[in-house]
């Protein structure tokens, strides 16, 4: 592990230890880019991979609130479910994140959304259960996936201008 850079995510991974932090610059202004975090018509335009349809199943933005997210392409589908932790709007969310195809192996992930003006740092810094659970989802092509999602994520908040 260590650090690497897709596609405009900065990725760090120290090797034997169970957290990643990654960095990605929305050019957005905060307010907006948290909106999009937490709006389940816009999650559906920008989570996951462009061949997957995006369905928001569950969405409760609140302390204690679930969440559940379905990707999906033909007859396949790819459930992802957390519950929020602490929402503090435009600054931050935490919130578990659990991958239902692999299920028992659970993060917890703490999303800031840092203010630069005209534009929005997210750092997303998750820690995993054991150093394997992290290097797994690593190896899963988590990060060409997130780089997708952000991708994305800059093209609908550049629509909406």
């Amino acid at each position: 592990m260590g650090e690497t850079a897709v596609k405009g995510l900065e990725v760090v991974a120290p090797p034997g230890v169970q957290e990643v932090t990654i960095t990605r610059r929305i050019n957005a202004p905060r307010e907006r880019v948290f909106k999009a975090y937490t709006d389940a018509a816009s999650i559906t335009q920008w989570w996951g991979p462009r061949r997957y349809e995006t369905i928001v199943d569950t969405l409760e933005a609140r302390p204690g609130g679930s969440w559940r997210f379905i990707n999906r392409q033909g007859d396949q589908e790819f459930g992802f479910h957390g519950v929020f932790h602490d929402v503090v709007p435009s600054e931050r969310i935490t919130w578990t994140f659990e991958f239902e195809g692999v299920p028992g192996h659970v993060s917890l992930e703490t999303v800031t959304f840092e203010d630069e003006g005209d534009s929005t740092n997210i750092r997303i810094h998750s820690v995993f259960e054991t150093v394997a659970d992290r290097d797994g989802m690593i190896e899963s092509g988590m990060e060409s996936g997130l780089a997708e999602s952000m991708d994305r994520l800059q093209e609908l908040l550049d629509s909406q201008r």
